[in-house]
Parts: C-alpha cells; sequence; structure tokens
C-alpha cells in the first residue's frame, strides 16, 4: 500500500490537484510530486541497503521527467522517455543472456524470491544444470517480452494525454493522469507476464530438482 500511496496516489493528487496558478503552481506542484517517489525510493535503499537495479532506473526515470519539464523539451519528448526505459530494460535483458550474468537473476531467480543454494543443489544431483539453463533463457525473453509490452503501453499513453506544452498547469495535469493511468493501463498487464514467468520457472524448477513448491520459496 505504501508503494501505491508514495508513486501512484499522492503525486497524482498534487500534479491535478494543486497545479493552478493560485496554488502551487505547475512547476513547483510537478516538482513536490516527484519527491514523493524520489524520497520513497531512497528510503527503501536506506532500508535494505541493498542496490535495486530497478529502483535506480526509476529515479533516472523521475529526474529526466522533472528535467524535461524545467527545459520545456516538446511534450513529444515525454513519450519518447516513457518508453524507452522499458524498452533498454528488455533488450538488457536479452543481451545479458549471453553473459556469465543474465538478468533474469535479478528479477526473479535470486536469494529474495528462491532458495537458490537448495535448488542448485538438487539441479547438480539430478544433472539437470543445462536444461535449467535453457529454462532461465526462456525467462528471460519472457521477462524481455513484458519490457517491451510496457514500453509500448507507455509511448501509446503518454502520446494520448501529455499534449499541453511544459510549464503550463494543463502540462502537470496531464502528467498527474499519465501517472494515475499507469497503474492499470502499463503496470497490470505487465505484472501478469511477470507472475506468469514465475510460473513457468517455478514449475520447472520443481520437475528438474523434484522439490515442492514449500522448499523453492523464500519463507516470507
Amino acid at each position: 500500500m505504501g508503494n501505491l500511496l508514495m508513486n501512484i496516489i499522492i503525486p497524482t493528487v498534487i500534479m491535478t490537484q494543486l497545479n493552478d496558478e493560485n496554488r502551487l503552481g505547475p512547476v513547483w506542484s510537478m516538482l513536490i510530486a516527484l519527491m514523493f517517489p524520489l524520497g520513497y525510493g531512497i528510503r527503501e535503499y536506506l532500508t535494505s541497503r541493498k542496490t535495486n537495479f530497478i529502483s535506480i532506473l526509476g529515479l533516472i526515470s523521475i529526474m529526466l521527467t522533472g528535467g524535461m519539464a524545467l527545459l520545456k523539451l516538446p511534450p513529444e519528448y515525454i513519450a519518447i522517455k516513457e518508453a524507452a526505459i522499458p524498452t533498454l530494460l528488455g533488450l538488457l535483458t536479452v543481451i545479458s543472456i549471453k553473459t556469465p550474468y543474465p538478468l533474469v537473476r535479478t528479477f526473479l531467480y535470486n536469494e529474495q524470491v528462491l532458495q537458490v543454494d537448495k535448488i542448485s543443489a538438487a539441479l547438480k544431483q539430478y544433472g539437470n544444470e543445462r536444461r535449467f539453463d535453457q529454462v532461465l533463457t526462456n525467462s528471460s525473453w519472457l521477462i524481455a517480452s513484458s519490457f517491451l509490452l510496457s514500453g509500448v503501453l507507455n509511448y501509446v499513453l503518454a502520446k494520448w494525454i501529455v499534449v499541453s506544452q511544459p510549464g503550463t498547469p494543463a502540462f502537470t495535469a496531464e502528467l498527474g493522469r499519465m501517472t494515475l493511468l499507469s497503474y492499470p493501463v502499463i503496470v497490470l498487464p505487465s505484472t501478469l507476464v511477470l507472475a506468469a514467468t514465475l510460473y513457468y520457472l517455478i514449475s520447472n524448477i520443481e520437475k528438474l530438482t523434484h522439490m515442492a513448491m514449500a522448499d523453492i520459496m523464500q519463507a516470507t
């Protein structure tokens, strides 16, 4: 709930309700709204003391949005930026397949989600390490597809909503509406693809290791 509140609800309210000149104004309402997801991301890092690749990209995205608005770049730049970050993530996910550190291990196959040491030992015991490498490759392609879907939806949503010139109350309000709609339009479909990928990964781990799901997943 805190994630939704700090990243979606509060910024949306500020940018849509307080952007008039007789309130915060378009620039200050946008800057203050952006401080909430920025502060939440920093707090999460300080609490966990772990560098989160996705959180870093999220903070970069926030800073780019603020910078584009302050520089009063044409609104189409917002659409390009919104599409570029998830598309870049998808490309990096595919490229990482050929490296010793595929990003699927960052997103899903990690100690926060799965009991990696137990899984690795069982895969070695049954001689299924190579078969599991193929499962990770397939999972990487599925994750990449979720980022591509997010990039397309981001671009369409931004082009549809953000049409006013930066520095105006209308522009700030449009950013707020885009933030609000990003959850049902973008986050939910992408989350469903990631959930399907996690199901595919876990079901194959069960087959290749002969372990029960309770022994595979980390205790919550």
